[in-house]
C-alpha cells in the first residue's frame, strides 16, 4: 500500500507545483491563462516521469527480495 500512496503523490505533487508556478508566473507577466495551461502540462510530465522512475526502483527492488529467496 506504501508503494501506491508513493506513486500519487509523486504523481499529483508535480501537477500542483506545475499548477502553482503557472499561477504565479500568470499573475506576475499578466499571461492569463497561458501560462497556467503549460505549467500544468509541465508537472503532469514532470508526475510522469516520476512515477514511472518510482515504478521502477520499486521493481528492482522487489526483483532483488526474490533473487535473494526474502519474497
Amino acid at each position: 500500500m506504501a508503494a501506491g500512496v508513493r506513486i500519487a503523490v509523486d504523481l499529483v505533487a508535480g501537477i500542483v507545483v506545475g499548477i502553482g508556478m503557472g499561477l504565479a508566473l500568470d499573475h506576475w507577466l499578466g499571461t492569463k491563462p497561458w501560462l497556467l495551461v503549460v505549467f500544468t502540462l509541465f508537472g503532469f510530465a514532470a508526475g510522469v516521469l516520476n512515477v514511472v522512475r518510482t515504478a521502477k526502483q520499486l521493481d528492482a527492488e522487489r526483483a532483488a527480495a526474490k533473487a535473494r529467496g526474502e519474497e
